[in-house]
């Protein structure tokens, strides 16, 4: 051993070799399925991967080899699509780039053998460093600081490894929105307002479909094929904590369509007012021969009879037009929704904040309300007034929902009696994105005028002329879109059996393909403001839909565990989070004790109350225990030390070797 053999060397990138092996790995895999047991058994872990994309396309195949489903390129794009994970892997083409990487399937053991190779002198590189970081620390306890390098020094001496931990969520890293799959000035300006607010562009895109919808819903349907039509209209949510810029956005990306609203106010303002007076007039004139009639009881009273009713039949046939709205506001409780839409039919909530959701919920009532919001997405009849028990219903209503609610409320919505069961759940499109509070820039780039001018031309354009139509519309798609929808529905179809990753939400993934149809819609139109919106919908549309679609189903299964959380994941994630942050010094922590995340947050109280978030850490790998010998000596017994896996040294949570 040299003088300098023990120095830490600086992490250098992995060799090209290394990364070869690992797409050989795979290739042989596809080549040869026979040999996944082989492969997996010289692996070991999935996490000796280098490259993140090699290890979930490897953990996507040892699973489908498991269940005993054929593995091959064209089923295993077709998983890694259903998952969310095709474009972060490289998309179909790599899969064959990895097969062009394998001279041949028998040697694939021999390039698993490197992989973990490679894995172990990561694994040695990045205990070194720690160390040495560690032993910097001047004002770390020393018997602390020899604690764990011993303990790491025993690990690596044993040969022993962390096994990759178990997400504590079952989703994983979430996709950033693909504003790619707007319309170039829808995506343009979203992406000006999420850099001028620094929010994430999510919000703008998914404020911007909602406003899309209030043009466009109830007043265009789509046709798929004979006898499938869905309307256009979207539930759409994009949850994000306080203080996250949410009516900034909010204004940016619905501002036209209250300025349409107020435009449309004013155009009707005198025929409103003429017909009432019209109206007032005409009842002046029935409640005059009333009065002649009680005054003059000599008069021929059959004559006078007719006479009043031919003027009451002239008033009741003056009718006096709403005033126009596009929108819904205030205090929106089922019934104000209901009778709203009975009066104007497609209508839109929209809002910054959740409290349509409390209304929703049942808040302010003994219980929840769903039917309108049940019936007004779909399209279904609607009996409007409940109160005087007339009951005239409205045929295809059509209600939007746009809103920026905070993520608890989405919980209080989950718990709401017959939500989920019900089917409301089912009928949002969901976005989840991830906090940037504390990393935004200070100064910004304003919103380029001609970006903001073009989205309000044209969105005013397209609210228009589409409000401007005397009945609801319906756009046809080509043979060829109609595909595009038939084979999309074959893949989330199978998605829905046991044991598939949209099993267990099936309620909301039975309607992804509807929504793709109404996403596509709304493309469709917003692609051809000007001309031909009535042409039919292009496959590449549907496309395009779909990409959106699988956002939305990515962030609905993240949705759905927060739904389910309980209070132990929820203290077991914060934990996690202050476990990934570094300390001052820019060191992890490579050991806790329950006393330290106590003192680290004011969430915990005392060390009762953190103890099942460390026992869910412990049994997800992210954590691992050490008694304290017995020391045969009465007295309270030592504390617990938990050793922290080298993963969660990462903000992102994966692997720091990587």
């Amino acid at each position: 051993m040299t003088e300098n053999s023990l120095n830490v060397i600086p992490f250098r990138p992995e060799p090209a070799e290394v990364l070869t092996a690992e797409q050989a790995v795979i290739g042989a895999a596809l080549l040869d399925p026979t040999r996944i047991p082989a492969l997996a058994e010289v692996l070991g872990d999935p996490g000796v991967f280098y490259r993140p994309a090699h290890e979930t396309i490897w953990r996507t195949i040892t699973r489908m080899s498991m269940a005993g489903r054929p593995v091959d390129p064209l089923l295993l794009t077709d998983v890694l699509h259903a998952q969310g994970d095709l474009n972060k892997v490289g998309g179909p083409g790599y899969l064959h780039t990895c097969i062009a990487a394998t001279p041949t399937a028998a040697n694939g053991e021999y390039y698993a053998d490197l992989v973990r190779a490679g894995a172990e002198r990561r694994r040695i590189n990045t205990t070194t460093s720690r160390l040495a970081h560690l032993a910097g620390d001047q004002h770390a306890d020393l018997a602390d600081v020899r604690t764990a390098a011993l303990a790491a020094l025993a690990d690596l001496a044993s040969g022993e490894t962390w096994l990759a931990p178990v997400p504590l969520d079952s989703h994983g890293a979430l996709p950033t929105f693909p504003v790619h799959a707007l319309p170039d000035w829808v995506g343009a300006y979203v992406e000006a307002v999420a850099e001028f607010t620094q929010t994430p562009p999510d919000m703008a895109a998914t404020m911007a479909l909602a406003a899309l919808s209030t043009a466009a819903g109830g007043r265009v349907n789509v046709e798929i094929r004979p006898g499938w039509r869905e309307q256009s209209n979207l539930y759409l949510v994009c949850a994000m904590p306080p203080a996250s810029r949410k009516s900034d956005v909010f204004a940016f990306m619905t501002g036209p369509v209250y300025r349409v609203e107020d435009e449309l106010q004013a155009g009707a303002k005198m025929a409103i007012i003429e017909a009432q007076t019209a109206k007032e007039t005409a009842l002046a004139e029935v409640e005059a021969l009333m009065h002649k009639a009680r005054k003059n009881p000599d008069l021929d009273r059959a004559h006078l009879v007719a006479e009043i009713s031919a003027a009451r039949m002239v008033a009741e046939e003056i009718a006096v037009p709403p005033t126009p709205r596009l929108t819904m506001s205030g205090d929106l409780t089922p019934e104000t929704v209901t009778h709203h839409l009975g009066v104007h039919r497609c209508l839109a909530a929209l809002s910054p904040e959740g409290d349509l959701f409390d209304s929703i919920a049942g808040r302010y009532s003994s219980k929840p309300n769903l039917g309108v919001f049940l019936q007004a997405h779909k399209g279904e009849r609607l009996q409007t007034d409940r109160i005087t028990r007339e009951q005239p219903t409205v045929d295809k209503p059509a209600l939007t929902i746009g809103v920026t609610p905070q993520p608890a409320v989405l919980q209080e919505l989950g718990a709401a009696p017959g939500a989920r069961d019900r089917g409301l759940l089912a009928r949002f499109l969901y976005s989840l994105p991830p906090s940037n509070l504390g990393y935004r820039k200070i100064r910004t780039t304003p919103i380029p005028d001609a970006t903001a001018t073009t989205y309000d031309v044209r969105l005013t354009a397209l609210l228009h002329t589409l409000t401007a139509l005397d009945e609801p519309v319906t756009v046809t798609m080509t043979d060829a879109a109609d595909l595009a929808i038939e084979k999309l529905q074959e893949r989330y179809e199978v998605q829905l059996r046991p044991d598939e990753p949209l099993a267990h939400i099936k309620d909301w993934a039975g309607k992804l393909v509807g929504h793709i149809a109404r996403i596509a819609t709304l493309l469709h139109l917003a692609d051809h403001t000007a001309v031909d919106w009535r042409a039919p919908v292009q496959p590449a549309t549907v496309d395009r839909a779909a990409e959106i679609a699988e956002y939305y189903t990515a962030h609905t299964l993240a949705v759905f565990d927060l739904i389910a959380a309980d209070p132990a994941t929820d203290d077991a994630h914060a934990l996690l989070q202050w476990l990934q942050r570094p300390r001052k010094d820019g060191t992890h922590r490579t050991h806790i004790k329950a006393h330290d995340a106590v003192a680290s947050s004011r969430r915990f109280k005392k060390v009762a109350d953190v103890e099942p978030a460390l026992q869910l850490l412990e049994q997800h790998g992210w954590l691992r225990s050490d008694q304290p010998p017995a020391s045969g000596q009465r007295g309270r017994p030592q504390a617990v030390t938990y050793r922290v896996h080298p993963v969660a040294s990462t903000p992102t949570g994966t692997d720091a070797t990587r």
